[in-house]
C-alpha cells in the first residue's frame, strides 16, 4: 500500500491520492451492489407480447422469440434490457408478488386477486401485523399477508397435507419472503401462536375452530372465512355470532372489466362472477 502510495505520489499529491482512492472504493461498492446485491432478488423476464418467464440463471432461455445464452442469463440485472440472437428485447424486471404468483408452481386452486384484496382492504392489515392463514396450498395468500405485513410482521400458516406444504415452502423460498411460517399441521390440533391481529380460514369446516381462533386473536382481531358455498358462510357467521363475535359480515365480490372500443366504452361481456364468500369477524 505505501509502495504504491509513493508512486502515485510522483503524480498527485496526497490529498489527491486520497480522492483517487475513495472514488475507487465506490466504484468498488457499486460493482458489488449491481453485480452481487441484485442476485438477492427474484427476477423474471418480460418479452414484447407482455409474456413473463422466471430467471433460470444456471441455463440457456429459449423461446419462440429467440435464444438468450446462459451468460447473457447470469450478467442480467434488474432494468436490463437483452436481446435474443433473433434480435428480439426481453425487459428484466423485479417481480410484484402478483407477478409471481402468476408464474409459480401450484398443485391446487389459489384465491384470486379480486377475493384477496377484500380480505387485506377490509381487515386494514399493516406493516407488523401478526397473522394465521389456514388452508395453504400453493401459499397464495400466504405470500400477499406476508408482503404486506413486512419485515416486522409474521404469518404462521398451517398446511395439513405435506405435499403443499412442501409446495408452498418452495414458492415462499423462491420469491425471497422471509416472515412466513410454513406449519405442516392440523390447526385443529391447536393453534400454537397468540396475540393475532388476523386469521384467515379456507377450510371445508371453519368454524370448528372458532373458539380456539378468538382466544388466539387480541382485542380488536379479524377473522376472516373463505367459502365456496352459501350454507358454509351461513353457518360460519351463525356460530361467530353465537361465540361473541362482532362487525359480522358477508360479502360477495364479483368483477367486471371495461372494453374500449372506437364505437364507445362499456362492461365486457364475461365477467369474473362467483368464487366464494367472505365472512369476516372481529373479536371486540
Amino acid at each position: 500500500f505505501f509502495c504504491r502510495k509513493k508512486c502515485i505520489n510522483r503524480f498527485v499529491s496526497g490529498n489527491d491520492f486520497f480522492i483517487l482512492l475513495l472514488f475507487y472504493i465506490i466504484f468498488i461498492f457499486n460493482y458489488f451492489y449491481k453485480f452481487h446485491l441484485d442476485g438477492d432478488y427474484l427476477k423474471i423476464l418480460m418479452d414484447e407480447r407482455g409474456k413473463k418467464y422466471l430467471i433460470k440463471e444456471d441455463r440457456e432461455f429459449q423461446t419462440d422469440l429467440g435464444i438468450i445464452k446462459k451468460e447473457q442469463m447470469e450478467r442480467a440485472t434488474i432494468g436490463d434490457t437483452i436481446i435474443t440472437h433473433l434480435n428480439k428485447e426481453f425487459k428484466v424486471i423485479k417481480p410484484t408478488v402478483n407477478d409471481f404468483i402468476d408464474l409459480m408452481d401450484r398443485r391446487c386452486s389459489i384465491l384470486i386477486q379480486k377475493d384477496i384484496g377484500t380480505v387485506l382492504a377490509r381487515t386494514g392489515l399493516g406493516s407488523g401485523d401478526r397473522v394465521i392463514d389456514a388452508g395453504t396450498g400453493a401459499g397464495a395468500i400466504a405470500l400477499n399477508f406476508g408482503n404486506v405485513v413486512g419485515e416486522k410482521g409474521k404469518v404462521f400458516t398451517y398446511e395439513i397435507r405435506e405435499d403443499f406444504a412442501e409446495v408452498a415452502k418452495k414458492n415462499i423460498d423462491d420469491f425471497g419472503i422471509k416472515n412466513i411460517e410454513v406449519k405442516n399441521q392440523n390447526i385443529k390440533d391447536g393453534i400454537d401462536e397468540e396475540e393475532i391481529d388476523l386469521v384467515f380460514l379456507d377450510l371445508p369446516k371453519p368454524f370448528e375452530i372458532f373458539e380456539d381462533v378468538k382466544k388466539a386473536l387480541r382485542l380488536g382481531g379479524w377473522l376472516a372465512v373463505y367459502a365456496p358455498y352459501i350454507d358454509q358462510a351461513e353457518t360460519a357467521y351463525r356460530i361467530a355470532k353465537k361465540l361473541g363475535f362482532r362487525d359480522l359480515t358477508i360479502l360477495e365480490t364479483l368483477e367486471r372489466e371495461m372494453e374500449i372500443r372506437p364505437q364507445g366504452t362499456r362492461p365486457k361481456t364475461r365477467m369474473v362472477g362467483h368464487s366464494g364468500y367472505l365472512v369476516f369477524a372481529r373479536k371486540l
